[in-house]
């Protein structure tokens, strides 16, 4: 489900009498929604959550993964078309913020996970629960986790598959705020990054990408770019007279 909130744009997962488990209909509908966000000239910012007591329980085991006696290559290209149901979130220009209301277990904390901005609720849980099923990771959750985590610490979270309580994904890097009210909190920050310069914001997102995965050089031949292109800017030219005068 697909709202607007002047230029905040919400993506809410809706099928709280199932903890809003994906199944095909739901993965659908999550990538309409994104595709439309991409396609939203006025979107500044996008917040996703959950309906009811849980962000999402995960998948759908049987509506999602069908035949599971079909040959690994074919399980693969399906489970592939899965995983960009979500991970569309990652190519988003405008900053993204997961409201982490309840559970966000296995697909699901893949698709918290992909947003930028990590908001857990008191009763939020962080599970990677793969392995407990005898299932490896997917939706790009070994990427994910390593880029919040490093590499230990990812590795420890997927080999156990226990389910994190708030705090301690607070604590280790996996959520960055905690707050009473996730929706509330998340929409209050997508308000206030909806307010600057959205070529700023677009650029500071390629950056830090830059920073993760490149070296020092790359960041700064972006950088100087960006950072170039940005003096242009009225906010910085405001800012810079009221440094001047003072």
């Amino acid at each position: 489900m697909l709202e607007s909130d002047g230029p905040v744009r919400v993506i809410r997962l809706n099928a709280p009498e199932r903890r809003n488990a994906l199944d095909w209909a739901m993965l659908d509908e999550l990538k309409a929604a994104i595709t439309a966000v991409a396609g939203d000239a006025a979107a500044r910012a996008l917040v996703v959550t959950g309906v009811g007591k849980a962000f999402c329980a995960g998948a759908d085991l049987v509506d999602i993964f069908g035949d599971m006696d079909r040959p690994v290559g074919e399980l693969r290209d399906h489970l592939k078309r899965v995983y960009a149901s979500f991970l569309g979130l990652r190519d988003l220009t405008i900053p993204t913020i997961a409201a982490v209301n309840g559970a966000a277990i296995g697909a699901g904390l893949n698709i918290a996970l992909a947003c930028d901005v990590v908001v857990a609720g008191p009763h939020a849980g962080f599970g990677p629960t793969f392995a407990q099923i005898g299932l490896h990771p997917g939706g790009g959750c070994s990427y994910l986790m390593t880029e919040r985590l490093g590499q230990a610490q990812a590795m420890a979270a997927l080999l156990s598959g226990e389910v994190m309580p708030a705090a301690e994904a607070v604590r280790i890097g996996l959520a960055q705020t905690l707050a009473d009210e996730p929706a509330a909190y998340a929409l209050e920050l997508a308000g206030t990054y909806a307010d600057r310069d959205p070529r700023l914001v677009a650029a500071i997102k390629r950056s830090v990408q830059i920073a993760a995965h490149g070296d020092l050089a790359a960041s700064l031949e972006f950088e100087s770019w960006a950072q170039a292109s940005s003096i242009g800017g009225a906010t910085f030219r405001s800012y810079a007279q009221r440094f001047s005068d003072t």
